[in-house]
C-alpha cells in the first residue's frame, strides 16, 4: 500500500502543487520563492524521509505570509490524505540540537487539531524570511493534517538554528508517528481516533 497524495490548490494569492510520499527516502524538490523556507521544507523532507515536491507561486510582492501559510494548508492536507485509514503508531517526539539551539516537538496524529508553539527570536527576520511565519506554517500544517502539535525552540542564540532545529524535530517526530502498526489495531483506548 502506497501512502501518497498529490494536491493542487489555486487562490487569488497562491498557486500550489504538493506531491507527498510518506514512505519515501527524503528526495525532494522545493520551490516556494522563499529561500529560507525552501531550506526548512528540505530539512523536513530529508530528516522525515518523505519524498516531497512543493511548487508555489505566491504574491511575494505583498510578503511571504500567504505563500507560507498556504503551503502549510496544502502540505497538511496532503499528509492527512496520504495517511488514509492505515493504523499508525500515532505519537512521536524528538529533541534536536543544532549548535547553540535545541528544538523540541511532540505530536499526536489523532484528528484533533491543536497547536502549542513556544519560540522567541532575536530578530524579525532570518534573511528575508519573517520569523513569525514559522508559527503560521506550523498552525496551518497541524490543523489541516489533523495533528495535535507541540513545538518549541527551547533555547538558542541564532534564529536560523532555532528555526531549523524546530523543523528537524518535527520531521523526526512525524517519522516516528507514521510508522505502521504491525498488529493493525488502532492506538487508542477508545478503539477509535
Amino acid at each position: 500500500m502506497e501512502r501518497k497524495a498529490e494536491i493542487t490548490r489555486k487562490t487569488k494569492e497562491t498557486t500550489l502543487t504538493v506531491s507527498l510520499n510518506i514512505d519515501g527516502t527524503g528526495v525532494c524538490q522545493i520551490d516556494t520563492g522563499v529561500g529560507f523556507f525552501d531550506h526548512m521544507l528540505t530539512a523536513l523532507a530529508v530528516h522525515g524521509e518523505f519524498d516531497m515536491v512543493v511548487k508555489c507561486k505566491g504574491d511575494l510582492q505583498v510578503d511571504a505570509h500567504h505563500t507560507i501559510e498556504d503551503t502549510g494548508i496544502v502540505l497538511g492536507t496532503a499528509f492527512k490524505n496520504a495517511l488514509g485509514d492505515v493504523k499508525i503508531t500515532r505519537y512521536g517526539s524528538a529533541s534536536i540540537p543544532m549548535d547553540d539551539a535545541l528544538g523540541f516537538c511532540s505530536l499526536d496524529i489523532c484528528g484533533r487539531q491543536f497547536l502549542v508553539y513556544d519560540a522567541e527570536f532575536n530578530g524579525e527576520k532570518t534573511g528575508e524570511y519573517e520569523n513569525c511565519l514559522t508559527k503560521e506554517f506550523m498552525q496551518a500544517f497541524a490543523f489541516n493534517a489533523g495533528i495535535t502539535l507541540h513545538i518549541s525552540a527551547l533555547y538558542g542564540d541564532n534564529d536560523h538554528h532555532k528555526t531549523e532545529a524546530m523543523f528537524k524535530s518535527l520531521a523526526y517526530a512525524l517519522k516516528q508517528a507514521v510508522r505502521i502498526k504491525e498488529d493493525g489495531l488502532i492506538a487508542s483506548t477508545k478503539g477509535v481516533l
